[in-house]
């Protein structure tokens, strides 16, 4: 009961509502407009977020944590590795992979002196600022010797030229491990590339080689001059590639991510422009009819409008609070599309059902009053669901930045299809009565004027006057219109037709088992080329890295961070007992043997074993190239303790199998925790591994938060509490064949999926809930009977939605970008399984499952007596008869 009454006190609220619009109706179309134009100037202070990572590594990441721990033990200054920045952090750096097209030797003669020429060239760059020309010796990142850090496989191709200049066959090449001249040992598992291997690791030929340039970025000066120095790399490697047609190089920086992550919105403008021309043709025809009064285009052209000035504004509050664009803001427009599109059409549906002979302002609280009650509600649904995705629980900056603009968007959307559409409404409710046209609001002429017309002037004022109308065919007066003459005398009739419910009902059985099987191979997203445009340096670098360069996975950094007795027997096997079976080149056991010679029988006291450790532990040839250093303090006495180290080792799995690299991560962290010895393990791309664990709980629970608070915040507004029961099921069933269907087509669950799928859950809502309220709250007649009322009442506004909405979608598809691919397959599936719902399943499910319908009894008694009064019959002789005829 308690349902009831606040659910006619909201009715009458917008009721009234809808009347003090309707009787100021400027103030209410001018204020958005106004509002929208001052906010827009805020684009003076549009800018565009330059961090990848601050967007989409994790705010409270462990691997963060592990990155300043190792940056306080192990600062730059302190660095004696040479490949310290890929290792610890990313810097700048320039990396090119050198290979050909036709799988040639690249250790042979000519490319070997190809590689050196290139070497030669990118260290001859030169980076112009006022008064000085820096070079790539001025940036570089410095040996013990002062020199500039090169990769090893220069000094590895320096040697093989050398060799073949003076006739030396003694010198081999050896995988993963080369043995230089001077007796160092070099790992070259990520500089070889298609590597086949005689007996004994010789390497026989290698596809591709990779070279990378390491540069400072210690003050904002020379950040700028190694971004610079960067973009000058990627220059003369194309110029390179372009006298060299016989080789193929993949240039990639450490801005490359950045760039081509923004590169979407650049290629992302001229198909926008063409879908926001289609929204604009289709909703004008969804809106257009034969009868130039009741014909409604312009209303189908401001809905977009209203759409659009939601949009400025929410991006205006955005530019004004310090907020920065990234590429993923491109699905807001198709939320905003989505949930809009729908509150006008609804509430243009809501039109045609009142009386032409009302006044206006009575129409328009009528068309509050029963629409927007169910948009009100819609609306909360999208606030509250990308509200808690807006909150500090989201720990993805990108998913938090775009739930935030979503809600600011969603909400003045609200606020202005109450104010200015409804206005909108208005004007074209005064034309109408005034039997004006449509499109040039010219006052039509009735019928028997246009006789001496042209046909085609006509047909353009084609119109239905009140006084040519029955009181019988009143309510008939927009059946004219193409979808609801569709729907009411072809589709509801076929749909429930019994020999039509098995075959939808089998449909719906293979629609659920393709998204089970779908759904039993979901994958996480983790690759970050998924958010980047196509055709860039970060897809062909990533596609030739995971080709040639994959049998090793990234070299991960083992941290131990406190002071412990190395020359301590039980120490070394504590430490070797934890790193056994993670490595597949077991460095480790190679350090503890070493450890061991030094400390065999010599009786050493602590001070003495930790100078020879000190002075002679990075001359061992096993770690040339996977220790760092050893970090010493000195005591009051003089003694000397290790208070850290560290070693890298490659992990048994491999880039391309994200999953075991994870796993590994995970084993190793629970392996630190419990550990007699505290070390950590670390790598750049952890920073963003960690996001593959969070992106997915994340909001993913906060979208099952807000459903359940829906359900509870709704159950006090809707007038049955069994309409909740059947959008829940209606939700699970949609999502579930979502996340299924994108499976199936090849979409990993990643930040943009998921958001997606949470959208989803609001979409669905807004097309399902008008259909079941209306059925569930039906009474009398049959479950047949208000499925098909219930879709000509709220099937047309669906239909139109639907339509405007994947033409918006179509030049999506087209845009050269993996980030507007899951974007178009994910909404997509959406748009597309919530039509198959609306339109097939509901409609059939609902005439044989709850809630059951009470068929109108006749009661045959004096009181149901209905009395048909004067009916006048005329004969020929002009006799006039009076009849009173009483049915029962």
């Amino acid at each position: 009961m308690l349902r009831q009454v606040l659910h006619r006190g909201l009715r009458t609220c917008f009721s009234r509502l809808g009347h003090f619009i309707a009787s100021h109706p400027v103030f209410f179309a001018s204020a958005p407009v106004l509002i929208s134009i001052l906010l827009g100037a805020s684009f003076s202070r549009y800018q565009v977020e330059e961090s990848v990572e601050h967007l989409l590594a994790p705010q409270h990441s462990l691997a963060k944590i592990e990155r300043n721990l190792v940056n306080s033990l192990f600062p730059v200054n302190r660095s004696k590795h040479r490949l310290y920045s890929d290792l610890q952090t990313p810097g700048r750096y320039g990396r090119v992979i050198v290979t050909s097209f036709q799988k040639a030797n690249m250790l042979d003669q000519h490319h070997t002196d190809l590689i050196l020429k290139l070497h030669a060239a990118v260290t001859k760059i030169q980076v112009p600022r006022p008064g000085f020309n820096y070079t790539f010796a001025h940036i570089c990142i410095l040996n013990n010797d002062k020199t500039c850090i090169v990769d090893d496989i220069v000094h590895v191709l320096e040697e093989l030229k050398n060799a073949r200049a003076t006739n030396r066959t003694n010198f081999a090449i050896t995988y993963p491990i080369t043995h230089l001249k001077d007796g160092r040992a070099v790992y070259n598992g990520h500089q070889l590339g298609g590597v086949t291997v005689h007996s004994k690791d010789r390497v026989k030929s290698a596809e591709a080689i990779q070279l990378t340039y390491y540069l400072q970025s210690i003050n904002s000066l020379n950040d700028m001059v190694a971004e610079r120095w960067e973009s000058s790399f990627c220059d003369t490697v194309r110029l390179f590639q372009k006298s060299n047609s016989k080789v193929k190089m993949y240039p990639y920086t450490s801005s490359s991510l950045r760039e081509d992550f923004q590169k979407t919105s650049r290629v992302s403008e001229r198909y926008l422009v063409t879908s926001l021309i289609l929204v604009v043709t289709m909703a004008i025809l969804c809106c257009s009819m034969q009868d130039c009064v009741r014909s409604k285009p312009w209303l189908g052209l401001l809905g977009l409008v209203t759409i659009s000035l939601a949009t400025l504004t929410a991006a205006g509050i955005i530019n004004l609070t310090g907020g920065k664009y990234n590429s993923t803001f491109l699905g807001v427009p198709f939320v905003m599309l989505g949930h809009g599109l729908y509150g006008t059409f609804e509430m243009l549906s809501s039109w045609r059902k009142t009386r032409e002979d009302q006044h206006v302002k009575e129409r328009t609280a009528a068309v509050y009053a029963d629409s927007m009650l169910s948009f009100s509600l819609t609306t909360a649904m999208y606030l509250v669901t990308f509200g808690i995705g807006a909150s500090p629980f989201t720990n993805i900056e990108a998913a938090r930045i775009f739930c935030c603009n979503s809600c600011i968007a969603i909400f003045f959307n609200y606020l202005y299809v109450l104010s200015f559409y409804g206005s909108s409404l208005v004007f074209t409710g005064y034309i109408e009565n005034n039997y004006q046209h449509s499109i040039f609001c010219r006052k039509v002429p009735k019928p028997e004027a246009l006789q001496e017309k042209p046909a085609w002037y006509r047909f353009l004022l084609t119109a239905r006057f009140s006084e040519d109308t029955t009181e019988g065919e009143e309510a008939n007066t927009y059946e004219s219109h193409l979808l609801v003459c569709f729907l009411k005398r072809y589709y509801c009739d076929w749909i429930t037709n019994t020999y039509v419910k098995p075959f939808v009902v089998l449909f719906y059985l293979i629609y659920i088992s393709f998204a089970l099987m779908g759904y039993l191979q979901v994958s996480e997203g983790s690759d970050l080329s998924n958010i980047v445009a196509t055709a860039t340096q970060t897809i062909e670098y990533t596609t030739a890295q995971q080709k040639y360069f994959s049998n090793y996975s990234p070299v991960i950094g083992f941290y131990i961070y406190e002071s412990i007795e190395y020359w301590n027997t039980s120490v070394q096997e504590d430490v070797l007992e934890y790193t056994k079976g993670f490595v597949r080149i077991s460095w480790f056991e190679s350090y503890l043997n070493y450890l061991r010679k030094l400390n065999v029988s010599t009786g050493l006291p602590k001070k003495n074993f930790t100078d020879m450790l000190r002075n002679s532990f990075l001359k061992a040839p096993q770690f040339s190239h996977f220790q760092e250093d050893i970090i010493f303090s000195k005591k009051y006495n003089d003694e000397v303790d290790v208070v850290a180290s560290r070693m890298f080792l490659v992990a048994k799995t491999m880039e391309t199998n994200r999953e075991e690299l994870y796993d590994l991560l995970e084993t190793l962290r629970r392996l630190s925790v419990t550990s007699k010895v505290k070390f950590i393990v670390f790598n750049p791309s952890f920073v963003y591994m960690d996001r593959y664990a969070s992106s997915l709980g994340a909001p993913l629970h906060n979208s099952c938060i807000s459903a359940l608070f829906l359900l509870f915040f709704s159950a006090f507004l809707v007038a049955d509490s069994l309409i909740n029961v059947w959008i829940t099921l209606t939700v699970v069933s949609v999502e579930f064949g979502v996340i299924g269907f994108m499976t199936l087509w090849k979409v990993e669950l990643d930040c943009i999926s998921v958001l997606c799928l949470i959208y989803g859950i609001n979409y669905t809502i807004d097309n399902c809930a008008p259909l079941l309220s209306t059925f569930v709250l039906g009474k009398d007649f049959t479950r047949t009977k208000w499925v098909k009322n219930a879709l000509e009442v709220h099937g047309v506004a669906i239909l139109q939605s639907y339509l405007c909405y994947i033409v918006g979608l179509i030049p999506l598809a087209a845009v050269p970008s993996n980030l507007t691919c899951t974007l178009f397959r994910c909404l997509f599936l959406i748009a597309f399984v919530t039509f198959f719902h609306c339109f097939a399943i509901l409609p059939v499910i609902l005439t044989f499952l709850p809630p059951s319908k009470k068929k109108r009894k006749e009661k045959k008694n004096p009181e149901n007596r209905e009395e048909i009064e004067c009916v006048e019959m005329v004969d020929i002789d002009s006799t006039r008869v009076v009849d009173q005829i009483t049915t029962v």
